[in-house]
């Protein structure tokens, strides 16, 4: 069966739990499809739940296609203490008064917080610094210096009071937003300190938690039969760009990595187009400047 799934390739989206990396959900599904290849979009921090894209056999290919969609999240902001690590699971390293929170004030604060913003990354992040990874360098203990700040986007931030000591929030952002630093920001700004005490992805790009399946015994057993229901194509999956129909000629061409083969077939206005043969993902091309297309990745035929 693990060739059924190795021979379609195609996006599982997973409902990850909290308590386990995104790396392990990648290995948990890889036991069962090897020898295909598994990645994973986007990834979540331990404690955080959510939308997690795990792309199998060829639709690994697709990433760098698919990774520069918007996120939105959900989570709680718990005030009054800040952590190394910016989330619940971290030591404190700072604790302050909290404010008396109120719907004006945090409409301010969302007001304030929402467009084009600088955040400092969290030390305790996948960063590289002279080859090492961030949090690496912090386990090991010692001072490690923030990276330096970076602009994202917030396209739209809501916070709403949860008790006397939480901020509960959902927030749309632009890819590498870090929200640990945006709830340690949000914290500074009322006067305080904060942590994330709750996080969860609700979309990824065009992938909605809607349609995501838990990571339990009947999602992975399906995954050991043909993937029925839960699989989406990698056509599907690039549902936003334009697409072409590609004959057999046409077909054996882009194969071959003959791109003039192209030419009269792309897409009027697009920046990318998908080339299509008998219902399966062939190719990814774009126009070039003779007014002709170039292919710029090739799948393999299934």
């Amino acid at each position: 069966m693990e060739g059924i799934i190795s021979a379609m390739g195609g996006i599982i989206l997973i409902d990850k739990p909290a308590g386990i990396t995104s790396s392990e959900v990648v290995r948990r599904i890889k036991a069962i499809v090897k020898p295909a290849r598994v990645g994973h979009l986007g990834t979540l921090d331990p404690f955080a739940t959510g939308v997690l894209p795990i792309m199998i056999g060829e639709a690994t290919r697709l990433a760098q296609f698919l990774e520069g969609g918007a996120k939105q999240y959900q989570g709680v902001i718990a005030l009054g203490v800040e952590t190394d690590t910016l989330d619940r699971d971290g030591a404190t390293i700072r604790a302050a008064a909290i404010p008396a929170l109120d719907r004006v004030r945090l409409d301010a604060l969302a007001a304030r917080f929402t467009g084009t913003i600088e955040q400092v990354p969290p030390i305790f992040s996948a960063l590289k610094r002279d080859g090492e990874r961030l949090y690496d360098l912090a386990r090991r203990g010692g001072a490690v210096a923030p990276p330096p700040p970076r602009r994202v986007e917030i396209h739209r931030l809501t916070l709403e009071p949860a008790g006397d000591s939480s901020i509960r929030f959902s927030v749309e952002c632009s890819p590498g937003t870090y929200i640990r630093s945006l709830a340690r920001d949000i914290g500074a700004a009322l006067g305080s300190a904060a942590h994330l005490a709750e996080l969860r992805r609700v979309r990824n790009g065009a992938f909605v938690i809607e349609d995501a399946h838990p990571l339990d015994s009947e999602t992975l057993d399906a995954l050991r039969g043909d993937g029925a229901g839960r699989l989406i194509t990698m056509r599907a999956a690039l549902a936003d760009l334009p697409e072409v129909e590609a004959d057999a000629d046409a077909g054996r061409r882009i194969r071959n990595g003959d791109s003039r083969v192209l030419d009269g077939l792309v897409p009027a206005g697009a920046a990318l187009f998908k080339v299509i043969r008998a219902g399966q993902l062939l190719a990814i091309a774009q126009p070039d400047s003779r007014g002709g297309g170039r292919i710029i990745r090739v799948f393999a035929a299934r």
